[in-house]
C-alpha cells in the first residue's frame, strides 16, 4: 500500500508534480515571520520525546483536542507527556479533513523519518519509541532541525524592550542560519489598559534609560529602540491589530490621551482608538525611513471563552476570527503615509476570508511602480493556513493583483517541526499552477510556469527583503 504521505502528495496532475519535484522541492526556505523563542535557537534546544515539541504550547492542537472531548489536563494540564501523546494519538482518526492530519503526517515524515504508519491509538507505542530514537541522534536538536529544512533566515518576532541578547549570542556565534529580530510594538498604545500600557512604558523607560512622561519622550524612546533593533539586524516590523482604525489625532491630541494614561487616568474607547492611530502612523514613518517591512496581522477576536482564559491564559486556544469593519481604516492609514512619502513596504495578513479581495484591492491601491510588489497580501495565517483558507488567497491574489510577485509562505508558528508547512504551500501552489496547465488555462510551458515558481517560494522573498544586502 502506498504511503499516505509520498512524493506526490496533493500533487494531482503530471504538470504538478514536474513543477514541485523541478522546481520547489529543493529551494531552500526563508521564514520571515514566526513565533519561534530565540534562546531555543541559541541554546541549541533538545527535548526528551515527541510530546515536548510536538504539544507543548500548540493550540492548534489543543482546540481540536478539546473539540474530541479530550480533557483539559492533557492539553495543558499535569497529564505526563505520554500520556497526553496518547490521548493526541486518538484524536487523529478523528480529525481527517482537518489540516492537522496532513501537518503532523508530514512533520512525521519530515523530521522522524515515519511515513509507513497513520497516527492511531494502535501505532501509538510504536512511533513514541521510533520518534524517541531518532531523537536522541546528535542532529536532532533546534538547529539541527532548521539545517533539516534548509532554512536559511528565521524573523522571530520581538518587544521593543526585549534585549535581544540571544540575537547577539547567536550572532557571535555565526550561525550560518541568519536569525533576526522582528520589532512588535502593540503594546505602545493600549492606553484603554492602563496597568498594561504603563507597566509597559515602564520597561521601555529601563530599556532606554530615560524617562517618560510626555509624547515626545514617549517617541523618541521608541526610535532609540528601533534604532537598537536595526543594529542588531531586524528588517521587519508587525503589528496586531483587531483592525485599522479610521480616526483621525493631532500630535497635541495625542500627546494630551498620552499624559492622561500616564497619570493613570481612564481613556475613553474613542480616545483610545484615536491614540492608536496616531502611534500606527509614527511607527510606520520609523519603518520607512529605515527601509523596512512592515506586517500587519489583524481580525483576531481574543480570549472568547473568559473561563477558561482566566484558568490557563492567554493564546491557549480560545481565539476566533473577528467581524470588525476594516477599508476605511486602513485606505486612511496608508494614504496618510503614501501623501508624505513614508508608506513602507507592507504586507497585510487578514484572518477572515471574506476580507481577500477587499485586501487584495486595497494592495492596488498603493503600488508605487518603483518597487515589485511593494504592498502584499500576505499568505494565509492561523484558521487559514490550509489548503482551502491558502487556495482561496491565491485565487484573490491572482485575480486582483500579480501571484507571480508574491513573497510565498511563512510558519507563523512557535514550532521547530513546523517548516512542514512550506512544504505544504509549495505542494498546493504546484498542484493549482500544474492543474491550470492541464486544463489549458496557463500555457503548458514549463520554463514560462517553473520560474514563477521558484518566485514566489524563494527568489521574490530574496529580492523584497534584502537580508544578504
Amino acid at each position: 500500500m502506498t504511503n499516505f504521505i509520498h512524493k506526490d502528495f496533493l500533487l494531482g496532475t503530471p504538470q504538478a508534480r514536474e513543477l514541485y519535484h523541478g522546481h520547489a522541492a529543493h529551494l531552500p526556505i526563508i521564514d520571515y515571520h514566526c513565533h519561534l523563542n530565540p534562546a531555543e535557537i541559541a541554546q541549541d534546544k533538545r527535548w526528551d520525546n515527541i510530546a515536548q515539541i510536538w504539544l507543548g504550547g500548540d493550540h492548534y492542537k489543543w482546540r481540536q483536542m478539546r473539540t474530541a472531548g479530550i480533557a483539559e489536563r492533557y492539553c495543558t494540564g499535569d497529564a505526563t507527556d505520554r500520556e497526553k501523546f496518547d490521548k493526541y494519538a486518538g484524536l487523529m482518526p478523528k480529525a481527517l479533513r482537518n489540516p492537522l492530519y496532513h501537518w503532523s503526517h508530514l512533520e512525521l515524515k519530515n523530521c522522524f523519518g515515519i511515513a509507513d504508519r497513520l497516527l492511531s491509538p494502535e501505532t501509538a507505542d510504536s512511533i513514541w519509541n521510533d520518534s524517541s530514537k531518532v531523537m536522541r541522534e546528535p542532529w536532532f536538536s533546534a538547529r539541527g532541525l532548521m539545517n533539516k529544512a534548509k532554512v536559511e533566515v528565521v524573523c522571530t518576532t520581538d518587544d521593543p524592550v526585549d534585549s535581544l541578547e540571544h540575537h547577539q549570542a547567536i550572532r557571535r556565534e555565526q550561525y550560518p542560519v541568519q536569525v533576526r529580530p522582528t520589532w512588535r510594538p502593540d503594546k505602545c498604545w493600549v492606553v484603554a489598559d492602563l496597568a498594561v500600557f504603563n507597566g509597559w512604558t515602564d520597561k521601555l523607560e529601563v530599556a532606554t534609560g530615560t524617562s517618560i512622561r510626555t509624547l515626545d519622550a514617549f517617541l523618541a524612546a521608541l526610535r532609540q529602540r528601533h534604532d537598537f533593533f536595526h543594529a542588531q539586524g531586524c528588517r521587519l516590523s508587525d503589528r496586531g491589530l483587531s483592525f485599522v482604525p479610521d480616526a483621525d489625532c493631532s500630535a497635541s491630541g495625542a500627546a494630551s490621551i498620552f499624559e492622561k494614561a500616564r497619570a493613570g487616568k481612564p481613556v475613553t474607547s474613542e480616545a483610545a482608538l484615536q491614540f492608536q492611530a496616531f502611534m500606527l502612523h509614527e511607527l510606520a514613518v520609523m519603518d520607512a525611513e529605515r527601509g523596512w517591512t512592515m506586517q500587519m496581522h489583524y481580525g483576531v477576536l481574543r480570549s472568547n471563552n473568559s473561563r477558561m482564559a482566566a484558568a490557563v491564559g492567554p493564546d491557549t486556544g480560545f481565539d476566533s476570527i473577528g467581524d470588525w469593519a476594516t477599508g476605511t481604516g486602513m485606505a486612511k492609514h496608508f494614504d496618510r503615509l503614501d501623501r508624505i512619502g513614508k508608506l513602507p513596504k507592507t504586507i497585510i495578513y487578514n484572518i477572515n476570508p471574506r476580507d481577500n479581495e477587499l485586501v487584495a484591492t486595497m494592495c492596488g491601491n498603493f503600488q508605487d511602480g518603483v518597487t515589485a510588489g511593494k504592498m502584499q497580501f500576505g499568505s494565509g495565517w492561523w484558521f487559514l493556513d490550509q489548503l482551502d483558507g491558502m487556495t482561496r488567497h491565491i485565487e484573490a491574489l491572482s485575480q486582483l493583483g500579480l501571484l507571480s510577485q508574491f513573497v510565498g509562505m511563512l510558519t507563523d508558528s512557535r514550532s521547530f517541526l513546523s517548516y512542514a508547512r512550506h512544504e505544504y504551500f509549495r505542494r498546493m501552489l504546484c498542484d493549482i499552477l500544474g492543474d491550470d496547465m492541464a486544463r489549458g488555462r496557463i500555457p503548458a510551458d514549463m520554463k514560462l510556469v517553473g520560474p514563477m515558481v521558484e518566485d514566489i517560494c524563494y527568489n521574490n522573498a530574496k529580492r523584497y527583503f534584502g537580508f544578504w544586502d
